[in-house]
């Protein structure tokens, strides 16, 4: 059994641990607001982007002007996988969910015979794939320093991918990453993003004139839409980390109070043990004599 050195040792250490994970708790929770805002503020704008897109798209159809981002290779052997992770961890299964995904479709992909290319955002995605495909990786973003995500730094990210599409390094790239949903609730998604993938751009077309062509302004959208994405999907994972921390961080705040009331329990069971004790003796010494 423990001494009651070590017993209280332990509590005072559990009470510091508390303080700890509520004060992070609050901190993610204050972040949170501002995530959440500015990733719901997003979304409208992305979405409508995403529908101009896709009813030029439409227009364009198969046609042998239609863009290289949106035609594609013409074929699909090797795929970029860009998986958005956060820099820092303590935020439960935020990042696991993500690596998780990732990595099921990179093993899809290898088991068709496809190449796989891995460019991970974040160090914590690239600390968990680097024990499977460390042989895969061939670029790693670090915003670690970022203290506030801006579209400068998916413009950068875009960069580096469409570069790397223009030297015909790959032929399909892919993001990863957490939809925010709910404090309690992220979902991991898969999004292709080249070449350009449009849900419900059907008859969208019909409404509008473009000047001087459809493929022209199409040609000049899509790089402006693989940035909107990522920068979207940046927002939607740094409203998910927060709301993940902050319920990993409520979940250690709840946890080390119960283990404060069992071992203040066991410290009071074996004080009241050591004084019985102490008294028997006395009493005992007392008899003797």
């Amino acid at each position: 059994m423990p001494s009651l050195k070590a017993l209280k040792n332990r509590i005072t250490s559990v009470k510091s641990t508390r303080k700890i994970t509520k004060a992070m708790q609050m901190v993610a929770a204050a972040k949170l607001r501002r995530a959440q805002e500015a990733a719901e503020a997003a979304r409208p704008y992305a979405g409508r982007m995403n529908a101009v897109m896709a009813g030029l798209a439409v227009s364009v159809g198969g046609s042998d002007s239609a863009p290289r981002l949106l035609a594609g290779t013409g074929n699909d052997k090797v795929h970029l996988l860009v998986v958005l992770t956060s820099e820092r961890g303590l935020c439960g299964g935020f990042n696991s969910t993500i690596v998780r995904l990732a990595r099921q479709r990179a093993n899809e992909l290898i088991a068709a015979g496809k190449t796989v290319k891995i460019l991970t955002v974040g160090k914590k995605g690239r600390e968990q794939l680097k024990r499977d495909f460390a042989d895969r990786f061939v670029g790693h973003v670090d915003l670690g320093a970022v203290r506030r995500l801006g579209y400068d730094d998916a413009q950068g990210i875009a960069r580096d991918v469409l570069a790397r599409f223009d030297q015909g390094e790959f032929d399909v790239a892919t993001l990863f990453y957490n939809r925010f949903h709910s404090v309690i609730s992220q979902v991991p998604t898969a999004r292709q993003v080249i070449p350009a993938s449009f849900e419900g751009g059907q008859g969208a077309s019909t409404l509008y004139d473009y000047e001087p062509s459809e493929e022209g302004i199409l040609a000049d959208l899509l790089p402006r839409g693989v940035a909107t994405q990522i920068f979207t999907a940046l927002l939607e994972n740094g409203a998910s980390e927060q709301g993940a921390r902050m319920s990993a961080m409520d979940n250690a705040t709840r946890n080390a109070g119960d283990m404060i009331n069992r071992l203040t329990i066991q410290y009071n069971r074996s004080r009241q043990a050591a004084i019985t004790k102490e008294l028997i003796e006395i009493i005992s010494g007392a008899e003797a004599l």
